[in-house]
């Protein structure tokens, strides 16, 4: 199976350099290898997010001039544009081939809880050491997201209502929502990269909602000052 989809995606990039490219756009080719990666191995769908313009490439390419996340959401085509079509992708990054991945989360596809980055690292050295088999791990220079099993929102509603106490530094990415997959550029500078990467040759395999909310939980009581060692 790992040498059909192997011999799948060498097609599908041999095909995609006959495609006349854009005029003035270069990318890096690993962002079009992450995204048939994940349309066609893992079947996570994904579309390019709307980029950066400008003579310095910091501005937002979306009308938005205090875009708070300069190019790395969604915007022409939409979020509901998401796809695992490897046709499909190889023609948007033909087209733009700096865009950087998204991933739609929800529905059948991964979901995601992210952290600040420093809280997040010391999380999860502590939850390696207290055995807990954690999924792949995004991380940018301000947020580690930690890839879950999709969840509704009822889901993590009834969750989040049974706990006394969740830190307000938990971000939740949900159906509906989207998250920035490495090598993308991270919306405020620096790149987006693996801290775990996804391993064997199907789809990843990922935790429960529960477990990873219960752990990063626990993991945050008891800070010195009554606070939360998961605070900004």
């Amino acid at each position: 199976m790992r040498e059909i989809l192997g011999r799948r995606l060498r097609r599908l990039r041999n095909r995609l350099k006959s495609l006349r490219p854009v005029p003035g756009q270069s990318g890096d080719p690993a962002l079009l290898d992450t995204a048939l990666t994940c349309a066609t191995a893992w079947q996570w769908p994904v579309l390019p997010g709307v980029g950066r313009c400008g003579a310095d490439g910091r501005r937002c390419a979306c009308p938005d001039p205090d875009c708070v996340v300069p190019g790395a959401h969604p915007f022409d085509p939409g979020l509901l544009a998401a796809t695992t079509d490897p046709r499909m992708v190889a023609w948007w990054w033909a087209n733009r081939p700096a865009a950087p991945v998204l991933l739609a989360t929800g529905g059948a596809a991964p979901c995601a809880v992210s952290l600040p980055a420093a809280a997040a690292a010391r999380a999860v050295v502590r939850l390696d050491a207290q055995g807990m088999r954690l999924g792949p791990i995004v991380a940018t220079p301000t947020r580690w997201s930690l890839l879950v099993a999709p969840y509704s929102l009822e889901r993590l509603g009834e969750l989040l209502y049974a706990k006394d106490h969740v830190p307000s530094a938990l971000r939740f990415h949900g159906e509906g929502g989207y998250l920035l997959l490495p090598p993308s550029p991270a919306s405020g500078g620096g790149q987006v990269r693996w801290e775990r990467r996804p391993a064997g040759a199907g789809s990843p395999w990922l935790p429960e909602v529960e477990a990873v909310v219960d752990a990063l939980v626990e993991a945050s009581s008891g800070a010195s000052g009554g606070g939360s060692r998961l605070a900004y």
